[in-house]
């Protein structure tokens, strides 16, 4: 029997399977997250009829003389290339632009994926909705009123409870970066109430305090007569309620004597020390101001609410108070209280990092997604519905959040297409049939030999 009979058909046989796999390949060009296949071919054992021998002093040496008995199929690999990413518009819709997979549960077996369509069930869980698998990250805890998020914790399910309420938090800190104007005039003792008007700068910004209610923080500043880069500043809560609201200013660790203090500056108009009305100076690093007011509680009774009135930092020029000739600026920067709120709506950040956007303006995190990165992604098993498992030759999964160790970004409102390139793909079948093609040759000129052999005998 001839040999090349067999090595045609190895041929037929793994171009067959090539192109199975290059009919995957086009099947899957618009599957989101879709990593393409590739075969490569090599040569099956070789017949030796003879073997090499050495240079003699007489002869030169002898090569081996073999036959190839055929090929066979080297590999069949999963190209992990970057996909190109499609926007949609839809946050729940993610991409990865770089290394990492998205990991998936389905009970306590993990899966990982490139493919980001995911969305919300009626639990509000991230899940991808074409097979129920969830979206496993870290989610964000409260502690001591800060949302942490620690991504060396064990990963579980993420969950965006939309139309969740946000609970009410107390402003506890207030910064402040106003500009006072040193051309503004000094107001004489028995000025009108017109003068005063002329030589007070006045900036309000709104509070919180534990129950929610909105308070008006007013602080009126005056420059001090006689005495040049000084300035007396009166803090006042709610001051247009019908009854006062009782405002206590306290900067050492004294009682509270009154609502004001007084601010220093030096020539150069960057902050140098604040003094309350009990003598009590800051003169060094952060300056600040501890404020107390007075509200009603749930009882009828009276709650005492605090926060820090913060300046900035003592010779800075950015975010803090400064005093030159420039017009008066109503700037308070920032506050960290708010009333109630629900949650709106959510948004993903480069880092997987899923952000809560309150209606009561509050922005909290609300989790982050977990990537998996693997010594030999190539290794993976596919399991479906465009994922993967780990085996034995993949690595162990080495899960953390984005940017981190090799792990690329997370890009939300797009999805990552299929890596399968048609004009690539189109080649190879050209180049497989023919392949195909001239091994059922090498079939049909063998049989005509052997036709020849049998006609002989004739």
């Amino acid at each position: 029997m001839m040999r090349s009979l067999f090595s045609g058909v190895s041929g037929l046989q793994n171009h067959q399977t090539r192109m199975d796999v290059l009919g995957n390949n086009i099947s899957n060009v618009n599957t989101v997250g879709f990593k393409k296949g590739r075969v490569t071919f090599q040569d099956m054992l070789s017949q030796t009829l003879a073997g090499a021998a050495r240079p003699t002093d007489d002869l030169g040496g002898v090569n081996p003389k073999q036959i190839g008995l055929g090929m066979t199929i080297a590999s069949i690999d999963t190209l992990h290339t970057q996909g190109s990413l499609q926007t949609t518009g839809n946050m729940t819709d993610i991409a990865l632009q770089g290394e990492g997979m998205f990991v998936l549960s389905e009970g306590e077996q993990l899966f990982y994926s490139r493919a980001g369509a995911f969305g919300l069930d009626a639990d509000g869980i991230l899940v991808n909705p074409a097979n129920g698998m969830r979206v496993q990250g870290w989610e964000a805890q409260r502690v001591d009123g800060q949302d942490i998020i620690n991504s060396s914790a064990a990963i579980g399910d993420l969950q965006i409870p939309i139309g969740a309420k946000d609970p009410a938090q107390a402003t506890t800190e207030v910064f402040m970066a106003s500009n006072l104007d040193k051309r503004l005039p000094e107001i004489p003792p028995g000025a009108s109430a017109l003068d005063t008007q002329r030589g007070t700068w006045t900036t309000t910004f709104d509070v919180f305090d534990s129950f929610g209610n909105t308070h008006t923080l007013q602080v009126n500043f005056k420059k001090v007569v006689g005495l040049p880069n000084q300035w007396n500043a009166e803090v006042v809560v709610d001051p247009a309620s019908i009854v006062p609201t009782n405002t206590l200013v306290d900067v050492g660790p004294g009682g509270n004597t009154g609502n004001t203090f007084t601010v220093n500056f030096d020539n150069l108009g960057a902050l140098q020390a604040i003094t309350d009305a009990q003598g009590d100076t800051q003169a060094a690093g952060n300056l600040q101001v501890q404020v107390a007011f007075d509200v009603a509680d749930a009882e009828g009774g009276g709650a005492r609410q605090t926060f820090n009135l913060n300046l900035g930092e003592v010779g800075a020029y950015r975010d803090a108070i400064t005093q030159f000739a420039e017009s008066s600026s109503t700037k308070i920067v920032r506050q960290n209280g708010n009333g109630m709120g629900f949650l709106d709506s959510f948004r993903i950040d480069q880092s997987g990092v899923i952000t809560g956007v309150f209606s009561n303006g509050a922005n909290r995190p609300l989790g982050q997604l977990a990537l998996a990165m693997f010594a030999n992604a190539a290794g993976m098993e596919k399991a479906g519905d465009t994922t993967f498992v780990v085996t034995n030759n993949s690595g162990d999964a080495n899960i953390g959040p984005s940017g981190q160790a090799g792990r690329g970004s997370v890009i939300a409102g797009t999805l990552e297409m299929s890596n399968v390139d048609l004009a690539e793909q189109f080649t190879d079948m050209i180049v497989t049939q023919r392949g195909f093609q001239a091994n059922s040759r090498t079939i049909t000129t063998s049989d005509q030999m052997l036709q020849e052999l049998l006609s002989l005998k004739r």
